[in-house]
């Protein structure tokens, strides 16, 4: 059974939660702030964390931050009260996977941890592949069949989201996508597109692989049209009308 850690102060739902997804095959354990979320994480690794963005002591934007700063890959899902679009723009960027405003039907939070562990898995969109297949571009190298990015040697950490979209893009050279088509692609057709969460997420991908990201050599904005990844090719001349700037 997979395990699910949620991390929510408010008790009602917890429990709420905890039932519904126990009657959906998941295994759960439920804490009401993050003070015991490191123990849980070394002796019982969640394979998704729901997580509440507003608690006491520490913020679940913050935890995100966090785990992420640590290197834990760990798929979450933000809880929001709001649910606009700046707040969910910050839970993306902090690394989170997926996001969720309250109140929401239970049953769209099961489908949506169902989505992202596919996408974690080695069946879903944007997962490692059963082949060794690597891609080098600048001083970057993905190697689909583990997961992992390297910029000069160095590890960068990837959350499942991140990589689900570098992968549609190196596997897509030159070709260039529509935001719609990444977010299918990279997402999964269950997905609604969100234009500016596509933006925070290219805009995390040039961070971690372009020299200059502000004038981004490999991961290009078209005109019109979305974006476009051009890698290095030796003697071609060939182009493509974009626009250098970090839309």
């Amino acid at each position: 059974m997979q395990h699910i850690l949620i991390i929510d102060d408010d008790l009602r739902l917890r429990e709420l939660l905890q039932q519904f997804l126990s009657q959906s095959g998941f295994r759960t354990t439920a804490l009401p702030d993050s003070r015991d979320a490191n123990k849980i994480l070394e002796r019982d690794p969640p394979h998704l964390i729901v997580l509440d963005w507003m608690m006491p002591i520490e913020s679940g934007i913050d935890v995100c931050r966090r785990l992420r700063a640590s290197g834990d890959a760990t798929p979450i899902i933000m809880l929001t009260a709001k649910g606009d679009d700046d707040e969910r723009i910050e839970g993306l960027d902090a690394g989170a996977d997926d996001y969720l405003a309250k109140p929401f039907n239970p049953r769209e939070l099961v489908s949506r941890i169902q989505a992202v562990l596919r996408r974690a898995s080695q069946s879903a969109p944007g997962a490692p592949l059963s082949i060794d297949s690597a891609v080098s571009f600048g001083d970057c190298e993905v190697n689909l069949a583990v997961r992992t990015l390297t910029r000069a040697g160095v590890a960068q950490e990837l959350t499942t989201s991140e990589f689900a979209m570098l992968r549609v893009f190196v596997t897509h050279p030159r070709e260039p996508l529509s935001r719609e088509r990444l977010s299918l692609l990279a997402r999964g057709k269950e997905h609604d597109v969100f234009d500016r969460a596509i933006d925070v997420q290219v805009s995390r991908l040039r961070k971690l692989v372009e020299p200059d990201p502000t004038k981004p050599r490999y991961i290009q904005t078209v005109w019109g049209r979305g974006y476009v990844f051009v890698p290095d090719v030796a003697g071609d001349s060939r182009s493509i009308q974009t626009t250098a700037d970090n839309a």
